[in-house]
């Protein structure tokens, strides 16, 4: 995996990275999946890079999975972009923090969105 470059540079074995206001984001392809890490607090003032990579991953990708390990906060603003996500591919969500994994249970939406403990996980659920 290198770091650098812009979300745009995408290969098997490479990743992007872009960080605004601590938030960061990586990207790989994992077998039959495209996986968007994310890392960081995700609030309206910090989403873009996350909402610009999985924008661009569900356009291009039948599957992707958000791993979510690394994620220090999240609001609606992240629920509401999962949900979006959701509507355009085959979104999977792996390895969510506590506070995430408690949102997406009070919300319900860990019903609609697979849900997995790790990305191998995720990504075959």
């Amino acid at each position: 995996m290198r770091e650098g470059g812009g979300i745009g540079e995408r290969s098997a074995g490479q990743a992007g990275l872009r960080e605004w206001d601590g938030a960061a984001v990586v990207q790989y392809e994992w077998r039959d999946a495209w996986v968007v890490v994310a890392r960081g607090s995700y609030d309206m003032h910090s989403i873009t890079p996350l909402a610009d990579a999985l924008d661009t991953a569900a356009t291009e990708h039948r599957k992707v999975v958000l791993d979510a390990s690394g994620i220090t906060f999240a609001d609606s603003t992240l629920l509401n972009l999962l949900i979006l996500t959701h509507r355009t591919t085959d979104l999977r969500v792996a390895a969510p923090t506590q506070q995430l994994r408690r949102i997406l249970e009070l919300t319900g939406v860990d019903t609609v969105l697979k849900v997995g403990a790790t990305v191998e996980e995720a990504a075959a659920c």
